[in-house]
């Protein structure tokens, strides 16, 4: 069979199969649910430092310490978050108990991986998958396949000790675009779970399914005069170097307030950065983007290899390349994502222009992904915060790593939204959450009939599920008294069916307004209200209308 056929065919008895185990799996309760999380969650925190290996091995990328952490992240930190998070049944009530939010699963998810963090992803997508209850099924990069589908079988294997069906989790092992498309398209794939290149997040976005696509970040870092330059200096190296900068969250140029230059520079070059002269930066220019595309060759590299195939020496010491650059755009190519440690650095005089300087880097390929700043003035971060148009702002941290949440309190995640403005659905780092339908259940608060008879109310959920917004108005329940517009609504019928006289309706005048407005200490009838007043009789309501009509 020609290799395109057989990646179709995969693909869908992949989803076949995951498919039927998911119709008794999606059953299953919270504890059972639980169980299986933890055994998969056990079995990669054990499996984390083949697994890095292999994929260092594999891909070439990156850095054998830091795909460990990564692979620890994406199983440990995630289980840590996820602890009593509730994914089966009634998982929450609002309202005093009168609207139940009840999980459910969205089914069959088509998993897209990339390889610059192929086993860390595959890991934690079946994992929230799992605790969603969903099934799924991965399509690797080709570069990457084997590092992947070992980290799926990893965590399958696991989770079917534990008594998930066989079958739920699935990786293509034929990968051909033709396969991972129809892979998307199939009638059995429920959503989308896309995570790599821009193009491959348009691909997935176009297959007619809900789809949750992230594509690639060029992450702006302004480092304001009010900063605390040596912390400054020592999370952005430790970001750009962290698996030589293939997470996309990792700080791709520094945008330098003038003020601070002297100082960042200077706590730059004792955390290993270097700076390279003019002629240094053009042949950067050259190895990094020849011909205006991205080599791959120098992706998840260390500086000192880039280095050399630039054509240049730097100590094998060195944890980022910096090159001062003033443009941003095609006509710059160090201003884009090189998904390497190498930063771009750009010096402003003033926060405001700072703030011009990453929107245009931001609209220059990660458009709604992350932003990071350091600064010791709250303004300016408010300022900052309200607006850059990207949907995580990391303060005075780790850009790279604050943004997945390793060194903040967002969610743990390998997927990270950038919002409608980043072409995404969401601007959330992705959670089990993301792969459920929210139903509800909604008990009446408001009755326009007031039941005849004493009843009781269906029993609510056990108080411990209970959680009533703070946020919502009081409000009456079922078989209470009625709220006050149906007081008014209520006394308006009374009075129109207690047979009193009605005022006559008599044509005006000419030059008289037609629906004159008694004073608030005239007495008059019922039918002479305001127009504004919500209570109006349906009586009056006619009558204006007939009278609308002879005008």
């Amino acid at each position: 069979m020609d290799q395109d056929l057989h990646s179709i065919q995969q693909a869908r008895s992949l989803l076949r199969k995951s498919r039927k185990a998911w119709e008794a799996y999606h059953t299953f309760d919270q504890e059972k649910v639980d169980a299986v999380v933890r055994a998969m969650v056990r079995a990669g925190i054990d499996a984390s430092e083949r697994l890095a290996f292999m994929a260092a091995k594999e891909t070439g990328f990156g850095r054998v310490e830091s795909k460990i952490q990564k692979n620890l992240f994406a199983t440990r930190t995630l289980s840590e978050r996820m602890r009593g998070m509730k994914t089966c049944g009634i998982i929450n009530t609002t309202h005093d108990g009168k609207v139940w939010e009840i999980a459910n699963p969205m089914g069959i998810v088509a998993a897209l991986v990339p390889s610059t963090n192929p086993t860390s992803t595959a890991m934690y997508k079946a994992i929230i998958a799992a605790k969603a209850r969903c099934g799924v099924v991965l399509s690797p990069h080709p570069r990457a396949k084997d590092c992947t589908l070992e980290a799926l079988r990893v965590v399958a294997t696991a989770a079917y000790r534990a008594g998930a069906p066989e079958g739920l989790f699935g990786c293509m092992t034929a990968i051909s675009i033709e396969g991972t498309n129809a892979l998307m398209e199939d009638p059995e794939t429920d959503v989308i779970l896309a995570t790599g290149g821009g193009a491959m997040v348009k691909a997935a976005y176009s297959k007619g399914k809900p789809a949750f696509g992230v594509g690639s970040g060029n992450v702006p870092v302004y480092v304001d005069r009010s900063a605390d330059c040596v912390k400054a200096a020592k999370d952005i190296t430790y970001g750009v170097s962290f698996d030589w900068g293939t997470l996309c969250s990792t700080e791709r140029s520094i945008v330098a307030d003038q003020p601070a230059l002297s100082r960042l520079k200077t706590a730059l070059i004792a955390e290993g950065a270097y700076f390279t002269d003019a002629s240094e930066t053009d042949m950067l220019r050259r190895y990094v983007v020849p011909g205006g595309r991205l080599n791959i060759d120098q992706v998840g590299k260390s500086p000192a290899e880039i280095a050399r195939g630039a054509g240049f020496d730097v100590p094998d010491s060195t944890r980022a390349l910096v090159a001062q650059v003033s443009k941003v755009g095609k006509q710059e190519p160090l201003s884009m994502e090189t998904l390497s440690p190498i930063l771009s650095l750009f010096v402003e005089d003033g926060w405001q222009a700072g703030c011009e300087r990453c929107k245009e880097i931001l609209d220059f390929g990660g458009i709604g992904h992350t932003l990071g700043i350091h600064a010791g003035n709250e303004r300016i971060i408010r300022e900052f915060a309200l607006q850059k148009p990207a949907m995580r702002i990391v303060v005075n941290s780790v850009c790279a790593l604050g943004s997945v949440g390793f060194t903040t309190a967002l969610f743990p995640a390998m997927t990270l939204g950038p919002g409608t403005i980043g072409g995404s659905i969401t601007g959330d780092n992705i959670s089990p959450m993301h792969l459920l339908n929210i139903k509800r259940v909604a008990f009446e608060t408001a009755p326009i009939n007031p039941p005849q008879h004493s009843r009781k109310d269906p029993a609510s959920p056990p108080p411990a599920q209970r959680a009533t917004s703070a946020t919502e108005p009081a409000i009456s329940t079922a078989g209470g008294p009625p709220v006050p517009w149906m007081e008014s609504v209520e006394a308006r019928l009374r009075e129109r069916t207690s047979g009193s006289p009605k005022k006559r309706l008599t044509p005006p005048k000419s030059g008289q307004p037609a629906d004159p407005v008694p004073n608030a200490s005239s007495s008059g009838a019922s039918d002479t209200q305001t127009s504004s007043d919500p209570g109006l009789s349906q009586d009056r309501i006619d009558q204006i209308a007939a009278q609308y009509r002879k005008s």
